[in-house]
This record gives structure tokens, sequence and C-alpha cells, in this order.
């Protein structure tokens, strides 16, 4: 479904009312934990599955009110919204803008998915059960696709090149919402990286450790393969299993195409094995696959500590880019296929 058959159905579906001003004076009676009172329409389903919210700044007594100051769009979203429009910053920053202001919530229309965000609180409701209070700065911990949304600077501080988008607004949580105050000793940008995904090793760590055994009497931890390994969530997910009692993890590598000429690539040595020339090997073997499809480019995203892929990078000859917390590194396939690059 495109942004433009969405915008027709909305159109059609649509029988709420628009969004509410103002904003100081709580509305009258109680309102659904879950954000039932917000959807627009369809009438009767949860904030997450309606094509529109009410995103009025007015609040019911379970609710708190959030000044956005940074979203965290999804991967997923990010890299549809970049291929449909081109990847120019005044096409993704309309592209956003035109979601939210049709469905009152952050939610694309063709991969369905959100994000999060951060901000500061700016009021709570008498009957919030979140334990926020104005001032405090959070991120939330639920997904942007059932959080409404107003965005009131057009998004004129982003360059369209990252996930993590300078935004002006307000956005509601509900009763049930989750949200976690961020620690002072940590950046906005490197906090909101961290929290997109905690969801991810927290349940691996969960699992794992319910699996793993209850004592050490030479008992072998439980065997845990993590799809996507060498990506942030993967990477934490594998960190946390490892720290939960793990006895051997593997990695899936996953590889995505960005373009036609461009693919994603992501892999991950188990800890045993590292340091023998594994990644470069691996590497060496994704460059053939890729000149035999006719790939021009292979695209690794690095953490800026990861100094063993930035190492692996550099001796291909990647082209680096930086952006927060992240290094985006694309490896020449012509380039590469033409010398021995595991040598």
């Amino acid at each position: 479904m495109t942004v433009a058959s969405h915008k027709k159905n909305l159109r059609n579906d649509e029988r709420g009312g628009r969004a509410g001003k103002g904003g100081g004076v709580s509305r009258p009676g109680p309102g659904s934990p879950l954000g039932l009172h917000r959807v627009l329409a369809p009438a009767g389903v949860l904030p997450q599955a309606a094509w529109r919210l009410d995103a009025g700044p007015q609040l019911w007594p379970d609710e708190v009110r959030v000044r956005v100051e940074r979203l965290n769009l999804d991967a997923a979203s990010f890299r549809q919204l970049r291929e449909a429009t081109g990847g120019a910053a005044t096409h993704m920053r309309a592209a956003v803008c035109q979601i939210v202001a049709e469905r009152g919530k952050m939610q694309n229309p063709v991969t369905g998915s959100g994000g999060m965000l951060t901000g500061t609180v700016e009021k709570a409701g008498p009957g919030s059960p979140l334990g926020l209070a104005p001032g405090d700065r959070i991120a939330t911990l639920v997904s942007l696709s059932l959080t409404p949304l107003v965005i009131t600077d057009g998004l004129a501080g982003w360059d369209g090149r990252s996930e993590q988008v300078p935004c002006r607004g307000h956005a509601i949580l509900f009763g049930r919402s989750i949200a976690t105050v961020l620690p002072a000793d940590l950046p906005g940008p490197l906090a909101l990286a961290v929290l997109d995904v905690c969801g991810a090793p927290a349940l691996t760590s969960r699992v794992v450790g319910q699996a793993a055994p209850a004592d050490d009497r030479g008992a072998t931890g439980p065997v845990v393969a993590v799809l996507g390994a060498a990506g942030k969530s993967g990477s934490l997910s594998a960190a946390a299993a490892r720290r939960a009692g793990a006895g051997r993890l593997i990695g899936v590598v996953e590889a995505f195409a960005i373009s036609d000429r461009v693919v994603e690539v992501a892999f991950a040595v188990d800890a045993d094995w590292r340091r023998r020339g594994l990644g470069l090997a691996l590497l060496e073997a994704a460059t053939r696959w890729a000149e035999q499809a006719g790939i021009a480019t292979l695209r690794m995203s690095i953490s800026r500590n990861n100094w063993p892929m930035r190492q692996l990078a550099d001796k291909v000859g990647a082209r680096l880019d930086f952006d927060l917390d992240e290094i985006r590194a694309d490896v020449s396939v012509a380039t590469a296929a033409s010398q021995d690059i595991a040598a």
C-alpha cells in the first residue's frame, strides 16, 4: 500500500473528529488504559490497528503529554521511506509529516511499523499510573505505531540520513503505555539507540536464563542461535545470552537488498573463533556472491566502537559514512573482487 492509497482509505474510513486544539485542561470522564478512546477510525480496534488516532493535546485523567525532542524510526520504515522518496531530505521530511498528519501517529502504511521517541513530560493527568512528573526526560518503550503524535516544526532539523529524527511536537501516553526516565549520564541519541532495541536482549536473557542449568557442576548451557547477530539488536541479544548462561552462541547472518545494486550484509563470528581471519573469509564469500548476482555495493552498519569491524572495512577500502553512534561502510564489489581480501 502506498501513502497515496492509504490517504484514500483514511478519507473513506474516518468517521471521527479532528484532533483537538488547546491542551491544558483534562477531558472529562475516564479513558481506556489501552487508548481505545483515542481511536477515530475504524471504531472498536486497538490504537496500533487503527487508521487514525486523535492526537489532540487535551488529556484524559490517566494520560501523559510529552514534548517530543527526537523520533527514532523503525529501520524497515526508514529504508522504505528512503527508497520511495529517493532519500532527499525535503522528500523524507514531507513523507513523515504527511503520515503523522493523516494518521495522528507515525505508522508507515507500507511496513506497518513505527519506532519510539524521547522527550520531556509536559503534563501528567491525576490518574496516570506511570509515575512520571513534568520535567522528566523520558524514552517511550511502546511503538510510535500506537502513540498519538503531532509534529509542529516540519522536521526542519532532520537531514533525512538517519533513523533518528530531531522533532518538535507532542505525544500522548496512555495508562498502559511504558516509558523510562533517561539516565543523566547517557547522551540522548545514544540512549535512544540502545533503548530502541532493549526488548530483544531483555527477552533473550529471560528465555536463556530459564533454560540454563541451575548450577555449575559441569552442565553445559543451551545453544542459542541469534538471527541477524551482527546488527544492533542482535549483538546486544548475543551478549545477553552469553551473560545468562548460553553454552554456545551461533550468529546467523542476514543480507537484504536496499536497492537493485546495493545489499546490506551483517555477519558475526562465534567468540571462540574470532581473530582467525574468518571475518575476512566471510566478506570474501559475500563479495563472490554479490559479483555473481550483479550487486555493485555491499553495505555494513558498524558501531563506532567496533574496532575489529572498522579495521576489516578499512582493509577492503570501504567508504565510511559516520552517523551518530554508527558507521555505514560501503564496499565496492568490483574493487574487493579484484584483490585477495583474505590475504
